[in-house]
């Protein structure tokens, strides 16, 4: 029954007021109402957070944190202590701001012959070529060309020329990227190219972090890469899960949805923060790797798999992807759920497309 339908239904007559029948359909109707108010309430609480332990350190441009649940038991903070040790190994191995690591060793000697590699490097580095190869090159661990040319170019407030982008397109093709399992080398087969694991490090080192937890049998904890990569384990209060927030995409001190994340790794990414204007136009600082240019149909996009590393990779395909494609890439990998919001048409309301997820775990604001 249509909702006026109902109301003129429900409309009481003189006989139904005398009766007080009319009494009883105003209290079945506001009944209904506490109800759906209750449920909500009690769905937001669900979602709500209370007090908390919070442990940090700082790597990779970020704070990482571990936050627990209070406890009088000193071992799990220990445990957490330690586990946050593993982060600084992780930033001195990839990072590309020190010619000491090991990533910029290899983005010397690489491109001359073949070079020895950790083997938990060389793990990560058969993942992002793998992710690379299953998004058609949105996400690439070889785009320091590209990488450079536009860091460059934002500090003088410039856009690169097409010529220059071209040319670091070609230095940045992940099919380069030659890897030979059984002698555990990596060369580079093109000059000018280099890696930058930027986009799925932080997801790496998040990764070692819950190993180590989980080795040690902490079982209840959300564990923090700056604000954008995160993995859950357990809950927070017996509450089914942490409660994570969604930034809203177009007033990024809002939030738009509030996430249970239990035993799932969860990635966020947008240009909300990160950009410059040039001439009156905005820049994103995500780009397609495959044109070189950033791009921007995608206002947000959010990510939940099984590992840490695979969500920050393919929240990043997903932002360069057509829409149509990521969500053809959930329904051959069911394990991944996504939260993807387009640029709205037209000026209207967004419009966030929902894949894969429970519902029941999202709560909108």
């Amino acid at each position: 029954m249509a909702d006026e339908d109902r109301d003129k239904h429900l409309k009481p007559s003189r006989r139904d007021l005398l009766s007080g029948r009319a009494i009883r359909h105003s209290m079945e109707r506001h009944g209904q109402e506490l109800a759906d108010a209750l449920a909500r309430d009690e769905k937001a609480a669900a979602f709500s957070s209370a007090d908390t332990v919070r442990l940090t350190t700082r790597a990779m441009a970020c704070e990482f944190s571990i936050i627990l649940n209070p406890s009088d038991d000193r071992r799990q903070t220990i445990t957490a202590s330690d586990a946050l040790d593993f982060v600084h190994p992780v930033e001195d191995q990839l990072t590309v701001y020190r010619e000491q690591s090991e990533l910029m060793r290899l983005n010397r000697e690489a491109i001359h012959e073949p070079c020895a590699v950790d083997e938990e490097l060389f793990e990560l580095l058969e993942l992002s070529l793998q992710l690379a190869e299953e998004t058609q090159g949105a996400f690439t661990p070889a785009a320091r060309a590209l990488n450079l040319l536009w860091r460059d170019c934002r500090a003088r407030g410039e856009v690169p020329a097409q010529s220059d982008v071209d040319e670091s397109v070609h230095s940045s093709d992940y099919t380069k990227v030659l890897l030979d399992r059984t002698l555990l080398t990596l060369k580079l087969d093109e000059p000018k190219m280099g890696l930058d694991l930027s986009g799925i490090g932080k997801g790496f080192a998040l990764d070692k972090i819950a190993a180590f937890l989980d080795q040690e049998e902490l079982t209840n904890c959300l564990i923090h890469g700056g604000h954008s990569s995160i993995v859950a384990r357990g809950s927070h209060r017996k509450a089914g899960g942490w409660p994570v927030g969604i930034r809203h995409p177009l007033f990024p001190q809002k939030r738009l949805a509030t996430f249970m994340l239990e035993d799932r790794a969860f990635s966020a990414s947008g240009s909300g923060v990160q950009f410059f204007r040039h001439e009156g136009k905005r820049y994103g600082h995500i780009f397609d790797p495959r044109t070189g240019w950033p791009v921007d149909h995608i206002l947000s996009t959010v990510v939940t798999a099984p590992s840490a590393a695979v969500a920050d990779a393919l929240s990043t395909a997903f932002y360069v992807l057509p829409l149509e494609e990521s969500l053809a890439y959930c329904e051959r990998h069911p394990e991944i759920t996504a939260l993807i919001i387009p640029q709205p048409r037209g000026g209207k309301r967004l419009e966030p497309v929902s894949i894969n997820l429970d519902e029941d775990r999202l709560l909108w604001h």
